[in-house]
């Protein structure tokens, strides 16, 4: 059967692209490997900032000229978002400078990248916005990976961003309707209408919109990373979204590495992994004060910084039961974990679930506040509801889920459910619908 897709496939064009961020980057790689497996001719759109990465996945890459590479680095000092405390606004901020101001330098991009490699698919990022423009203007199908919650409006929901639980009657149901109307024509007005200006003058008419819920409108299809028992509930779910579970970064089968490991692991009973991300600096937040909870404590704390403030970390806590690392490969630590301390990334979440290890979630920027929303209200773990927790919260949050089954027996029920979905055969199967080839993969979707 395998051979036989192959065969089909052998020599489809797929065009992959993503913006400049390692969380939405970084899942979609190990599809295109896989694509590629299957004999497809994949190549990536992105800036130079990710040659490296891309020469060693080994896939040949079309760099911006037209688009801007704003990142997570540089975004700090674009026009003042620094200066920015609200978080609404500052996500107001997000969408305009990172994500709808980019659509059109993208589309500018892709066209010229079609004239030398006519592709027959997008696969993209779900914020990567020229989603609409490839579709409407280049007459191509376009599908889109949810490299977040599912950001999709619903009558049972308040918009995406703002990290409200689902309605639990007509009256909240109105009230969230309200609120949606309000997003789009106050509190993120100048967002919506930035891209809706934009798509206007390229000649695309489409329905006012937060800028997530469009790019998930308009794709051909959605698929998205997770499953439903980590996603809200919505009475309205949209026909073009599947869910994947587990859609991972690629990791070489040929990778020759000893696994991570620290002697220290044998001696203690309870161990917690913190971690805030490749993006998050500013340890105060989240890193130190777990660290000031359980320093020379009977719990080991393992903290990985990604390269971030490492030196300065392992002289201020030197103490036995306190482990700081550059990098760790979660999979090699997370089967000794007991609860994994977060401020809400997507990837790590997941790397969570799979390993079945309950969560304390304090993330509020950069749409985390959905996921730790998620978190809590499910009760994977417990969600604190803030990027600045203090000592004591985080001290009970942990003695929390450690102590209570809960949160590790719903955890294990997650992951069985995941278990269930084979992201690679079912993106696999979606994919080949959308080009014509007959696939002998069954596809799922369910709610």
């Amino acid at each position: 059967m395998e051979n036989s897709l192959k065969t089909q496939l052998s020599g489809r064009k797929i065009l992959f692209a993503s913006v400049p961020v390692d969380g939405h980057f970084n899942p979609m790689t190990g599809l295109a490997k896989h694509l590629q497996a299957l004999g497809c001719d994949v190549r990536w759109y992105m800036p130079d900032i990710y040659d490296e990465k891309i020469r060693n996945l080994n896939f040949s890459h079309y760099r911006y000229e037209k688009a801007v590479a704003v990142t997570l680095d540089n975004i700090e000092t674009y026009g003042g978002r620094s200066e920015i405390t609200d978080p609404l606004e500052k996500l107001n901020f997000d969408f305009i400078h990172m994500f709808a101001k980019r659509g059109p330098e993208y589309y500018e991009d892709i066209l010229r990248i079609n004239e030398s490699f006519p592709f027959d698919i997008l696969i993209a990022d779900s914020f990567f916005s020229a989603i609409p423009f490839v579709k409407i203007k280049m007459n191509k199908p376009v599908v889109t990976i949810g490299v977040v919650p599912l950001v999709a409006d619903s009558v049972d929901l308040a918009p995406f961003g703002m990290g409200l639980l689902p309605a639990k009657n007509d009256m909240e149901r109105a009230e969230y309707a309200t609120i949606r109307d309000q997003a789009v024509n106050v509190m993120f007005k100048q967002a919506v209408d930035t891209f809706d200006e934009i798509l206007k003058s390229y000649d695309i008419h489409l329905e006012r919109s937060m800028l997530p819920n469009l790019l998930c409108r308009e794709a051909t299809l959605c698929l998205q990373i997770g499953t439903p028992g980590f996603e809200f509930n919505r009475i309205d779910l949209r026909d073009n979204i599947r869910f994947i579970g587990a859609l991972l970064p690629y990791l070489s089968e040929n990778e020759d590495r000893k696994p991570w490991f620290d002697e220290r692991i044998k001696r203690y009973k309870k161990i917690i992994l913190v971690t805030q991300g490749t993006f998050e600096k500013d340890f105060t937040k989240l890193t130190e004060p777990t660290l000031q909870a359980f320093q020379d404590t009977d719990v080991l704390v393992i903290v990985a910084t990604a390269g971030n403030g490492t030196k300065e970390l392992r002289e201020k806590y030197a103490s036995e039961n306190i482990i700081i690392e550059n990098f760790i490969p979660f999979n090699d630590v997370m089967p000794f974990v007991h609860v994994f301390v977060t401020n809400g990334g997507y990837g790590g979440t997941l790397l969570s679930i799979y390993n079945q290890v309950p969560m304390v979630a304090a993330g509020v920027h950069e749409g985390k506040i959905e996921i730790c929303s998620r978190i809590g209200y499910f009760n994977y773990g417990v969600n604190l509801g803030t990027e600045t927790p203090d000592i004591e919260a985080i001290r009970n949050a942990v003695k929390e889920v450690l102590n209570n089954g809960l949160y590790k027996k719903n955890i294990a029920r997650l992951n069985a459910e995941m278990a269930e979905y084979n992201a690679y055969e079912l993106c696999t199967g979606y994919i080949s619908e959308l080009l014509g080839v007959q696939s002998t993969t069954s596809t799922v979707r369910s709610y």
